[in-house]
């Protein structure tokens, strides 16, 4: 007997997930969405102390291999979402499946996204409140760490000729294309070490590979927003106070959220979902 499902099972087995979360409740999804948002958030914040302090003579140091332990870490946030259960928008992208094969209507699909995807915002800025302005752990080195990945987040950039939303919107879907993966390798192993290991190896390639998660971002820059209130923090970011106005809850939406989150879709409903329905599912049905 396998110990896990094959790629057929396991796309056909998202049929099946899809109407499962399509009838749940809209509290019950909004309660499941918080817990995702605060999940990924524990593992925002771990990231972001992993980040800090990787210089050598003032200067950056070892850029991939931090980047790789950053990506190390973060993988924690799927596998709390996963193994105890709750529901992260962007794993939720794979409902897909069931709403191209007509077991659930498309509208289903959207009012959980809405009501999940608003639990992880309330979920994420909750814990970065907690976090940032409560627990006092951002009040120097690794509050201007926040400061530094929100303010990179947010700041208007051009690269190549290519503005920064649009570079973040293909950065976000190579993102949800490895996180939707992530979620299916979790679901195709039988046991919770096949599991573990599942999750750990896409995750780690999106942090590394510096791509986008809408998720991870509705803590990281609310928390750099926060810590902007500690004269440390903003002093240990290496940033000019007039430069951090650019960091506030409008760019939060208008140079992130909104990119990020189009990206994500594309990669993991229309890249991941519609292509393994297609490849798997259609010819079932």
């Amino acid at each position: 007997m396998n110990n896990f499902l094959t790629p057929k099972e396991l796309a056909n087995a998202f049929v099946g997930v899809s109407k499962a979360k399509a009838g749940n409740s809209a509290m019950k999804l909004i309660v499941l969405g918080i817990l995702a948002g605060v999940f990924i958030g524990f593992a925002a914040h771990l990231a972001t102390t992993v980040a800090t302090g990787w210089t050598i003579g003032g200067q950056a140091a070892l850029f991939g291999l931090k980047k790789f332990f950053i990506g190390a870490v973060f993988s924690v946030g799927l596998m709390l979402v996963i193994i105890p259960g709750s529901e992260l928008w962007t794993g939720n992208n794979l409902m897909m499946i069931g709403a191209l094969n007509k077991d659930i209507t498309f509208g289903k699909m959207l009012r959980n996204w809405g009501y999940v995807y608003l639990g992880n915002l309330i979920g994420s800025i909750f814990l970065a409140w907690i976090i940032a302005n409560m627990s006092g752990l951002t009040g120097g080195a690794v509050g201007g760490t926040a400061i530094n990945i929100a303010y990179g987040k947010v700041a208007a950039t051009v690269n190549g000729g290519v503005s920064h939303n649009l570079m973040y919107f293909f950065r976000a879907i190579g993102c949800n294309w490895l996180v939707c993966l992530a979620v299916m390798m979790a679901v195709a192993a039988k046991d919770i070490g096949g599991k573990i290991f599942a999750i750990f190896f896409p995750i780690m390639a999106f942090v590394t590979s510096g791509f986008e998660h809408a998720i991870a971002n509705m803590y990281f820059i609310p928390a750099g927003i926060f810590s902007k209130s500690f004269p440390g923090a903003v002093s240990a970011s290496g940033k000019a106070a007039d430069a951090l106005s650019t960091l506030n809850w409008g760019t939060f939406f208008t140079q992130n959220m909104i990119t990020v989150t189009l990206g994500n879709f594309v990669g993991g409903a229309i890249l991941c979902a519609m292509v393994y329905w297609w490849i798997y599912v259609r010819e079932a049905k």
